[in-house]
């Protein structure tokens, strides 16, 4: 059998991405926000490829983490409020006007680990501030938007520290494309089986109204509630046109939003979480009704913090997600240090603000009618790892009785 060549995945990747992953509309325009420059020669495959499907504009707005970190070292310390404001209008009007939405982007996992915790905190805030109404243009799926994230030189290194940085960016360029199964003959059919079969998924636990999951596994002993009328998804989301899309390449999950104020237990994370640049190791939250009153952390316990004080509401749950511990990512047996990857090698929950669309009605409610619903509402959104092949999953009904979702970390239904 031939092997593809580099450059023929390359434009397979681009294919999928807006294909599969946008679902791209004659017409339609994109805005693509790519960061590093590295993604340049993946950001223009993906711009021929948008134009011969029928879009009659790209537009590209660029970043540099290496930029960022020039900023930490060398800005006046009072600046880190401060803000492009324009940059973010511009993309709101983008999404407004029907545009889809297309985020390359990958970088240096500990690009920010010697900086000062008080800084990131104080520029993620910033941030996140200012993308707040994109984040509830995306939470409502107001049009088609997609995720990807293709290899760095500086992230292949920390996942393959034993290599050389050529060889450990080849290695890491090898293990995106095998999750992406860009090697199949058709990986465009391929997903779309796959988003078909995580669809018969979501629809059964949809229909299950489970009031409540119990996770039990080593370090976690964990019972999320789930409010009335949650909405499990997982593959395909749809625009309220009803065009299909696929936020996240590759995909792995299912998952729904769980009731802001009844989580209990203890989670201990299997992962290590990469956030603002810095990597989070070894840890663990504590919660009582609903909220993470205690936490600790071997590695980046200031970074969690930091997470946890964003605003009132990031110590609660915006999200749930199933992965079955038989993922190819999983059984890979590849820490990739980026949450894309990681999140679909395993079971994991997310602090911080619920997507609407996980409750009947919830596009459609006011502040006050999904918060009372039990949806949670926050600047952040941060989904960290606790799955394993050790861990079991229960639903549990109405009249207290339990059924097995997981047993052992793999599914224990069949459909």
């Amino acid at each position: 059998m031939e092997t593809s060549t580099f450059e023929e995945k390359l434009e397979r990747y681009a294919e999928l991405a807006v294909k599969v992953g946008l679902n791209l509309q004659p017409g339609q325009r994109l805005l693509i926000v790519a960061n590093p420059l590295e993604s340049a020669p993946l950001v223009r495959a993906v711009a021929t490829c948008a134009y011969q499907n029928g879009c009659r504009l790209v537009t590209v707005l660029w970043g540099d983490e290496a930029l960022v970190k020039i900023r930490y070292e060398h800005a006046p310390r009072d600046s880190f409020e401060e803000y492009p404001a324009w940059l973010m209008e511009g993309r709101l009007q983008s999404i407004e006007q029907g545009d889809a939405f297309l985020y390359i982007g990958s970088g240096d996992p500990e690009l920010l680990k010697d900086q000062d915790p008080a800084l990131i905190e104080l520029a993620s805030r910033t941030f996140l501030q200012h993308y707040k109404p994109i984040g509830d243009h995306q939470g409502k799926n107001s049009v088609q938007w997609s995720i990807i994230s293709p290899p760095t030189l500086n992230w292949a290194t920390k996942v393959f520290p034993d290599h050389s940085p050529r060889e450990a960016e080849a290695r890491l360029w090898e293990a995106v494309f095998k999750a992406c199964h860009l090697d199949a003959p058709d990986p465009v059919a391929l997903w779309q089986a796959q988003i078909n079969s995580l669809g018969k998924r979501k629809d059964y636990l949809t229909a299950k109204q489970y009031t409540a999951l119990h996770f039990s596994g080593p370090g976690t002993d964990l019972t999320v509630g789930l409010p009335q009328g949650h909405i499990w998804f997982g593959g395909a989301a749809h625009t309220p046109a009803a065009i299909p899309f696929v936020p996240n390449l590759p995909t792995e999950e299912v998952f729904t939003m769980p009731h802001k104020d009844r989580t209990e237990g203890t989670v201990t994370a299997t992962r290590p979480l990469h956030y603002a640049g810095n990597l989070i190791q070894d840890f663990q939250l504590t919660f009582s009704e609903g909220k993470v009153v205690s936490y600790s952390a071997q590695k980046g316990e200031n970074t969690l913090r930091t997470i946890l004080e964003t605003d009132e509401n990031a110590r609660q749950l915006g999200e749930v997600a199933l992965v079955p511990h038989g993922s190819p990512i999983a059984q890979s047996g590849l820490v990739f240090l980026h949450i894309l990857y990681d999140e679909n090698a395993a079971n994991h929950l997310a602090l911080g603000s619920a997507y609407r669309f996980t409750l009947q009605g919830g596009e459609g409610m006011s502040d006050e009618e999904f918060a009372g619903a039990g949806g949670n509402e926050s600047l952040t959104h941060v989904d960290f790892m606790f799955g394993s092949g050790e861990m079991n999953v229960d639903g549990l009904r109405r009249d207290g009785t339990a059924e097995q979702v997981m047993r052992a970390g793999d599914w224990a239904f069949n459909l």
